[in-house]
């Protein structure tokens, strides 16, 4: 299958790890299989069938504590659409699902080094994102 795409760059837009004292890294070390991981995905118009998209993710504890680290990356991709005729729906399934496919094991390899950088060197992410599946759920 063409891709209706081309990806012109890949940059970090942001990257933050916020870990607040040695307390708080110990407790998150201690804890962070209890951490979840979020995704959000923005899109920058810029000229010319060119686009900036945002894929954001971010793994955080969602419990009430005082004591939790922070850790998130804004991952940006610069792509050239090749259809100037493409459906509404057809650019947002390439936005959500086909672009993210192709981008998703660098941005998640960048982050899991930062965050194993960071003093979390056991640190995965057991659940794979399927974005087919959440594009399906947003359809629904």
């Amino acid at each position: 299958m063409t891709k209706n795409y081309e990806i012109i760059l890949n940059y970090i837009k942001d990257l933050s790890i916020e870990i607040p004292n040695a307390e708080t890294f110990i407790f998150s070390r201690e804890n962070i299989t209890k951490y979840t991981l979020g995704l959000n995905i923005k899109t920058n118009p810029i000229k010319d069938q060119t686009i900036e998209v945002i894929t954001n993710l971010n793994y955080k504890d969602k419990n009430e504590n005082k004591r939790k680290s922070y850790f998130e990356i804004s991952y940006a991709t610069v792509i050239k659409l090749k259809n100037k005729n493409m459906k509404k729906d057809e650019l947002e399934r390439l936005i959500l699902c086909d672009l993210q496919n192709d981008i998703y094991p660098d941005l998640e390899k960048i982050f899991l080094k930062s965050i194993k950088d960071a003093g979390f060197p056991d640190m995965k992410l057991d659940k794979k994102i399927d974005f087919e599946k959440l594009y399906q759920q947003k359809l629904n």
